[in-house]
């Protein structure tokens, strides 16, 4: 049974292949765009095979023979629904038995930005002849990492998530769960809710920061709008810096708190605590 995974040589989905490696769970094709970047890949026995989501004939020859299939969100804002599309329609073609698709908690009725194209690439796949299990992810603690130098240099976590819980976890939880539903049956159908075990507001963030990096960081809480700002200012695109703005005013309002406990179920395990991934971070 041979399982692909979509953006392989992407954060996620390099993870992806390491946890099905590690399960060895047959044969395993990473799809990248530059078969240059998973060269240490390939020479572990996985195959690979280039496509790129805006090239249909590429699609359908990666997935010649491939009866699971990861598909990790696109990375390009604006263009993820007819990418996923094309992928979804070149998964039809070659019969593939299950798609596992990279989405967002409670996809369907979160007010987040960030969900549209997730909302709307899964009613791509409901109309779809594909049998798909949604891998709705939370955020990962490593979202945080951009803004651990500054912290720790000012002394503050600026953030707009108010008094909200963030039930993150690391992204190489995400990907081992998706190892998991890859490699196992009786997923087919399912919408798995996932979120990591710790359900932490940014100002207990701060508190773990503190303890393990040894300098004193508080939270200040802002405005969207100034976060907003103050993204934008550090570099980042306008419309991105909104995107995770809008974001933090949903993680205030709950929409990032998942408790449904099956990331813990799927992985057998609790997730990596967060303070792990920040004391990887600073030891890095």
């Amino acid at each position: 049974m041979t399982i692909a995974v979509t953006g392989a040589s992407g954060q996620l989905g390099r993870l992806a292949v390491e946890a099905l490696l590690r399960r060895e769970a047959g044969p395993i094709v990473a799809i990248v765009r530059d078969p240059a970047k998973v060269t240490d890949l390939a020479a572990r026995g996985v195959e690979v095979r280039r496509a790129d989501y805006d090239d249909v004939a590429s699609l359908d020859a990666a997935l010649v023979g491939v009866r699971r299939l990861l598909l990790v969100s696109g990375s390009e804002p604006g263009k993820r629904i007819p990418q996923h599309t094309n992928v979804i329609r070149a998964a039809e073609r070659a019969g593939v038995e299950l798609l596992a698709y990279t989405s967002i908690p409670r996809a369907t009725q979160t007010p987040m930005l960030l969900a549209a194209e997730h909302r709307g690439t899964e009613e791509v796949l409901a109309g779809s002849s594909v049998p798909y299990v949604l891998l709705r992810n939370g955020w990962y603690w490593e979202n945080y990492l951009r803004g651990l130098a500054p912290a720790l240099q000012a002394g503050v976590l600026y953030g707009a998530s108010g008094d909200g819980r963030v039930a993150g976890a690391a992204r190489a939880d995400y990907a081992e769960a998706a190892a998991v539903v890859l490699s196992t049956d009786g997923h087919a159908g399912a919408v798995y809710e996932l979120g990591g075990d710790e359900r932490l507001t940014l100002t207990e963030l701060a508190g773990v920061i503190s303890a393990v990096s040894g300098t004193a960081v508080r939270y200040q809480d802002v405005s969207a709008a100034d976060y907003a700002e103050a993204l934008e200012k550090a570099g980042i695109p306008g419309g991105f810096a909104q995107i995770l703005a809008d974001s933090e005013t949903g993680a205030s309002n709950g929409w990032l708190d998942v408790t449904s406990g099956d990331l813990h179920t799927l992985n057998g395990r609790p997730s990596t605590p967060v303070a792990d991934v920040f004391r990887a971070a600073l030891a890095g």
